[in-house]
């Protein structure tokens, strides 16, 4: 026996259409994953609150709700409000774990600044013998243009070459080639490096970005909260429409 009702064939079009939206939610967190891994990680990098792990949770996070979305699909064509409660249950889920991540990114937003200080610090005095802390640095000083943490002249005070302070900066702060190495003074150093420091610039970088994903965390978190509300609705008006021909 049929259990479709005007209503409850209008409920699975909407749901249907939001299995279609929280689809495209799940290739938009895959690809902030993957946007964060590829260009986001040399900022963050350096940072004393990095985690490697973030733009992997994204991307499997992505990859989850992807698979989801299509078996949500199957879920409510057939109509079996049991599988639609449990579509609603993991929705909520969801909905909990991107308001805590949008949350969290404005909340720890000024943590993470403090931290990326400390690190550039650290990046700084460890130049000269930690290969990858030199490649962050050089990342964010060929991307941005700039030049040490607060002003070209924070290279002065380190051994970053490994023969002793000196007078000159790393490669990656030259506008052209063949300025490493050489002496610096306020006349050349204006027309041959980048003289302004990194750490506002790539502050402004990370204020800027982080308040972009945590918006779209915050509003993908209400889209899901929506979609459990729905679900629920259209599993109960199944089962309640099926309880109704049969008695």
């Amino acid at each position: 026996m049929s259990t479709s009702t005007p209503l409850i064939t209008f409920m699975k079009t909407i749901m249907m259409v939001f299995n279609f939206i929280f689809w495209i939610t799940g290739v938009a967190v895959l690809a902030l994953g993957i946007w964060m891994k590829v260009q986001l990680y040399i900022y963050i990098e350096l940072t004393t609150e990095y985690y490697t792990e973030a733009p992997y949770v994204l991307i499997g996070t992505g990859c989850g709700i992807i698979i989801i979305g299509f078996l949500a699909c199957m879920c409510t064509s057939k109509g079996k409000p049991v599988l639609i409660y449990m579509f609603a249950g993991f929705l909520f889920i969801v909905f909990i774990a991107e308001l805590a991540v949008g949350v969290a990114g404005f909340v720890y937003r000024g943590k993470i600044e403090e931290g990326f200080s400390a690190g550039l610090d650290q990046a700084l005095l460890n130049y000269g013998t930690d290969e990858s802390a030199a490649e962050a640095f050089d990342g964010i000083q060929e991307t941005l243009n700039c030049c040490g943490k607060d002003s070209y002249e924070d290279w002065f005070t380190v051994d970053w070459s490994g023969s002793g302070a000196s007078t000159s900066v790393p490669a990656s702060c030259c506008i052209e080639e063949g300025c490493a190495n050489a002496p610096l003074n306020v006349a050349t150093a204006n027309s041959t490096i980048y003289t302004q420091g990194c750490y506002t610039l790539v502050t402004d970088f990370m204020r800027t970005n982080f308040a972009i994903i945590g918006g779209v965390a915050v509003g993908f978190a209400f889209i899901q909260f929506f979609g459990s509300l729905l679900a629920c609705a259209l599993a109960k008006n199944i089962k309640k429409n099926a309880y109704e021909q049969v008695a």
